[in-house]
């Protein structure tokens, strides 16, 4: 009993004598609560962060263009669809340098890919520590370092390949910058860091606008034009350099993402709700953390000025803007977390808001904590996923898939990267479908995944009609949250699934 009792008393004064306001200790615990997504939070959170950039470069590693992006690819169109380059380019040589060290297990590259992008993503917390140090205080800062280090969706976020979060650091990073002093190399260089953020994600441009506005406002002509110049270069060398060596016209890409959007992308994805943003913006900080941080945020508007104008003119631009997306505004929303902080902390200085405060900061971490520990550890995508990595090693890749989804909502793409292969043939037979077996059957498949439980037997019965040998391959179960969220809505088809050889003699 002595030596639990010498244990835990030698535990009590360790924990005692750490600095929980110093940089370095939220940058461990942030370190580690990411590495915890790393090993467990597998797969992708939505279309983009693995199509367009997973699938794209994983396919270009191996001599396969996957979204026929490249002019010299069969099936290209033969004019850019307005996907920058620089970033998925960035996954091709990763990706690149994986295989290249004997590594090509689609899970294990996807572990390593998610262990850079945490480490990359400590960047955030780091510029945000010191933005808000060098505008307010040290106490205040350590709060918005905690907050980004353990708020419940961040270590999810900060492993997944989105650009609207990859691009993060740069304008973190660029901002500092800008407020850290005012040489002109110091200025140049927050140039060239909105400049690759920009070039990462084109609607961050709106961003340095704001930031250019800032200067007009306050007549600081030489930082508008040192900073100006190194957003310039940087978006020269990574979008024009590139594109011309692609297309044989510098910012190819670039124009054709805005002759898209001018013409089609307000009408692709409409969504009337104005109020979108400002829900997930504050809403990620639940109740009643999310209430006081709005209007926190925009009572930091005199004093921190210089950070609020961008952030808030990227927020209309975007709430302006028909094709509203989630997403879309994370690229702010660590900005906006040292905006509210600060703008609390200003209005703390009253009783009431300082008692809201407190009540507030109790109720966040309450509510934080186990969803936390949920989001931390969820795969995303995981049947899909797992569909795929069970032909690793198994297939050719050329075979013809046939995606049965008459049990489920309706099929979805399927992320060949997790195969290993990319020039499979795939038909998918929907709910909906009335096309007899039959008819289907005139194509031979090689495999068939058959996706939801409904009528499960009775779907696999009909198809051995025609297949007599068909051949249980593996059954994939989904994940936790996501067989959670299929329950709540089955629109969310990531539900169980089934792959089976049909082994017809060729």
């Amino acid at each position: 009993m002595r030596i639990f009792a010498y244990i835990l008393k030698f535990m009590l004064a360790y924990f005692r004598s750490i600095d929980y306001k110093s940089l370095k200790t939220i940058l461990i615990v942030a370190f580690l609560v990411r590495l915890i997504s790393v090993i467990f939070a597998e797969g992708y959170g939505m279309h983009d962060d693995h199509y367009l950039i997973i699938e794209a470069a994983g396919s270009w590693v191996d001599g396969y263009d996957y979204n026929h992006w490249l002019p010299w690819t069969n099936g290209n169109l033969g004019v850019p669809e307005g996907h920058s380059f620089t970033y998925v380019g960035i996954n091709y040589l990763l990706i690149s340098g994986i295989k290249s060290i004997g590594i090509s297990d689609p899970k294990i590259i996807m572990l390593i890919i998610r262990l850079i992008h945490a480490v990359f993503s400590l960047l955030i917390i780091r510029y945000a520590f010191k933005i808000t140090e060098k505008l307010s205080t040290k106490a205040i800062a350590s709060t918005v370092g905690w907050i980004l280090a353990l708020l419940w969706v961040m270590p999810f976020l900060s492993v997944r390949n989105l650009v609207e979060v990859t691009s993060i650091p740069f304008l973190m990073a660029s901002m500092w910058f800008v407020i850290r002093d005012d040489k002109k190399t110091t200025l140049f260089y927050a140039g060239l860091l909105i400049g690759m953020a920009i070039s990462f994600r084109y609607q961050i441009a709106v961003f340095a606008v704001g930031m250019g506005i800032y200067f007009i406002l306050k007549m600081q002509w030489e930082k508008l034009i040192f900073f100006s110049i190194g957003a310039l270069v940087c978006f020269s060398l990574t979008q024009g350099l590139v594109d011309y060596f692609i297309w044989g016209r510098p910012f190819a890409e670039f124009r054709g993402y805005v002759e898209y959007n001018m013409n089609e992308g307000t009408q692709y994805m409409k969504n009337t709700n104005y109020f979108m943003y400002f829900y997930v913006l504050f809403g990620f900080l639940l109740f009643p953390m999310g209430i006081l941080a709005l209007i926190g945020y925009f009572n930091s508007a005199k004093k921190y000025w210089v950070v609020f104008l961008p952030t808030l003119l990227f927020l209309l631009f975007h709430t302006w803007f028909p094709n509203r997306q989630e997403r879309f505004i994370l690229t702010i929303f660590p900005l906006v977390i040292c905006l509210s902080v600060m703008g609390i902390a200003l209005l703390r200085e009253r009783k009431f808001w300082n008692g809201f405060w407190k009540v507030s900061l109790v109720a966040f971490w309450i509510l934080n904590i186990p969803l936390l520990a949920v989001v931390s550890t969820m795969p995303s995508k995981k049947s899909r996923m797992d569909t795929m990595y069970s032909l690793y090693g198994h297939v050719k890749g050329n075979e013809h898939i046939l995606i049965e989804a008459t049990g489920e909502t309706n099929p979805e793409m399927m992320p060949f990267f997790y195969s290993g292969k990319w020039r499979y043939g795939i038909q998918e037979r929907w709910n909906t479908d009335t096309t007899s077996i039959d008819t289907i059957c005139k194509v031979k498949h090689d495999l068939i995944f058959f996706f939801g439980q409904d009528s499960l037997k009775e779907r696999i019965h009909s198809f051995k009609k025609f297949y007599p040998n068909m051949k249980l391959h593996a059954q994939i179960q989904p994940g936790y949250v996501d067989k959670l969220l299929h329950s709540i809505n089955p629109r969310n088809s990531n539900s169980y699934v089934e792959v089976w050889w049909t082994n017809y003699k060729k």
